[in-house]
């Protein structure tokens, strides 16, 4: 959900009804897209790609054959990202055309305020994502690969989801509704999954649980499904800024790519070190097309990306975690998401009333926004640390979720100490 509102019917009737008179004057061109911001964005994100790659070609010690898949898979995602930037512009001006479209509510009053964004253009990032991830099995899956049925119910997901994403941005669907269309898109993915069902005791509590592994069977099955479920609606929920549903996945998707590498540094299992490498494959052609979007969506907007992105990037996310073997892990990653919702539960479950849109108030005069008392992690950063504007608050909440890093070393930290 984005800082947006649509443009109504009476709008499109309008357009309808002004048709004949248009048609007898010459016609006009789409108004420019601002361009992209690809060049900061690049700058900005040598600060992860730099160390990324060190750990992979130097530090850690990778068998060469699953170090090739690892880059070639990169390669076809840097590809990616230039596909995408090329694919937004084109994208827009067919939105437009169909009044798929709406207004930046935090620029209300001023001019930009008034202009025409095109929604919807997670479609987009998707769709490219797709081909990248479908072109991609050439080069590491053969035809027996045991892999291969997880990795396709993997994208028949993701493929899903996205396909749900754009018609809620299309019908604009109840809340309620929202939140049950992940738990249909996750069904290919919980149906192939053959993976372990267990979890590690901590020692401290071995003499009270009796047990050093639990098998959870359906149980944590069923954990799997709500874990989909709550990764593809916390990207939705917390939005409403330029820039910080894409941001907040470019940040995860960093921290999932850290993690799984220095997962199969450590360790010695190779089904352990192709499940990362499976959750990498993944994530690198996600990272990228999002990096090619974040481009056009960062503050000021020209883009807006609709729930089809943001219901796509939870689910891919989602998806990386449970194949890849830490979903728990994926939960830490989440923690500014877990907040935000826990924030949100009381308006979305509909003991407070809840506002179409829970955005902060935007003054004109100044620029800034002030916080109301909706429950989100927005509107509490404003509350906190008072009247910012919205390029300063987006920073500053992408601040607070690359925190996470510290969150997962120190969770690391005790469980080893816990299975010491």
């Amino acid at each position: 959900m984005t800082a947006r509102k649509r443009a109504t019917s009476e709008a499109a009737s309008t357009t309808t009804t002004t048709a004949a008179a248009a048609a007898a004057k010459p016609l006009t061109t789409d108004p420019p897209m601002a361009p992209s911001k690809a060049g900061q964005i690049l700058k900005v994100s040598l600060i992860f790609f730099v160390p990324y790659l060190y750990l992979i070609l130097s530090h850690y010690n990778i068998e060469p054959d699953l170090k090739r898949s690892i880059l070639i898979n990169a390669a076809v995602s840097s590809a990616g990202f230039f596909l995408t930037l090329a694919m937004i512009p084109v994208a827009s001006r067919y939105v437009l055309r169909r009044n798929l479209f709406g207004y930046d509510i935090n620029k209300k009053g001023t001019t930009q305020g008034s202009v025409k964004v095109p929604e919807s253009l997670g479609i987009a990032v998707g769709i490219v994502f797709l081909v990248l991830a479908i072109l991609f099995q050439y080069f590491n899956f053969t035809s027996d690969s045991l892999w291969l049925v997880e990795y396709n119910a993997a994208l028949a997901s993701i493929c899903f989801m996205m396909l749900l994403g754009f018609v809620d941005d299309v019908l604009d669907v109840p809340w309620r509704v929202k939140l049950a269309l992940p738990s249909i898109a996750a069904l290919p993915l919980l149906m192939a999954y053959a993976g372990h069902t267990t979890i590690i005791i901590p020692k401290p509590l071995i003499p009270y649980v009796g047990l050093e592994i639990l098998d959870l069977g359906w149980i944590y099955k069923l954990y799997m499904w709500l874990l989909a479920i709550f990764c593809t609606n916390s990207i939705n929920i917390h939005a409403g800024l330029n820039g910080l549903e894409v941001g907040q996945t470019v940040v995860i998707s960093s921290a999932i790519l850290v993690h799984n590498v220095i997962q199969i540094g450590v360790s010695s299992d190779p089904e352990y070190k192709q499940a990362h490498a499976f959750s990498i494959y993944l994530v690198q052609p996600l990272l990228a097309t999002s990096l090619a979007l974040l481009s056009y969506n960062w503050y000021p907007s020209s883009v807006f990306v609709g729930d089809t992105y943001t219901y796509f990037a939870g689910m891919t996310m989602a998806v990386a975690g449970i194949l890849g073997h830490f979903s728990e892990t994926l939960l830490i990653f989440f923690l500014p998401q877990v907040l935000n919702f826990l924030l949100s539960l009381p308006q979305l479950s509909g003991y407070v009333p809840c506002p179409r849109h829970r955005l902060p108030r935007f003054d004109p005069q100044t620029g800034l926004l002030t916080g109301t008392n909706d429950g989100t992690l927005v509107n509490v950063f404003l509350r906190q640390f008072g009247r910012m504007s919205e390029k300063s608050l987006c920073i500053l909440l992408l601040v607070f979720q690359k925190y996470k890093f510290s969150y997962v070393a120190t969770g690391r930290l005790l469980l080893l100490l816990f299975h010491a």
